[in-house]
């Protein structure tokens, strides 16, 4: 695991997306920006990856999801327990995170840009269990987000224990077209604050 922020600070566990690992550039900006708002984040990775860094890079795909959820449990084992613990992360580990958010009994859930269908497939919800969750959600979503845009998402039937913070032009990553006068800085001081306000 990789740790930042105070060890006094509230706990937050973030998982990694399918593509990139606990230390990506973007898992980076969001672990140094909410340590340095007085977030303790504890970073894992997922077997896949952990076998991708063993073997020098291979491109092996992401695990079954019975094989993702092992390791949140195990995650949160790791940690201490559920009490008092926010649980999240990138795109899949965040989906992941909401799939035991209310089992597991921890204290809020994070999703960075959460992976409402598929990239083309938008008739391939991923909300089902959405519906019915009881842990306070921060989910923090770009509005051009190709996994799922504020118009797209606008249309589901979500749960009122889920709160969306939308960043203006945000792709996936929370990354604004350069026409649109955001920054991608901008978006992800963005998230990095709403994140911190929703774990203090």
């Amino acid at each position: 695991m990789l740790h930042d922020g105070p060890e006094e600070g509230p706990l937050l566990a973030l998982a990694h997306g399918a593509g990139a690992p606990m230390d990506s550039p973007f898992m980076n900006a969001m672990a140094a920006g909410l340590a340095a708002q007085g977030v303790r984040v504890a970073r894992f990775e997922f077997p896949y990856m952990r076998s991708r860094r063993s073997n020098g890079g291979g491109r092996r795909g992401p695990d079954r999801e019975p094989v993702l959820l092992a390791a949140w449990r195990e995650a949160i084992a790791e940690l201490g327990g559920a009490e008092g613990l926010f649980i999240g992360g990138k795109s899949m580990g965040g989906r992941m995170a909401s799939l035991i958010a209310d089992e597991a009994g921890v204290r809020g859930l994070v999703c960075l840009g959460y992976p409402f269908h598929p990239a083309g497939n938008p008739d391939r919800l991923r909300v089902k269990h959405l519906k019915d969750l009881r842990t306070p959600t921060l989910m923090v979503q770009g509005t051009r987000d190709t996994l799922g845009s504020r118009q797209e998402v606008e249309r589901y039937e979500l749960s009122l224990a889920i709160r969306i913070v939308w960043l203006e032009d945000g792709d996936h990553s929370f990354k604004p077209r350069v026409s649109s006068g955001r920054t991608e800085r901008q978006n992800l001081d963005a998230a990095v604050e709403a994140v911190a306000a929703f774990v203090r």
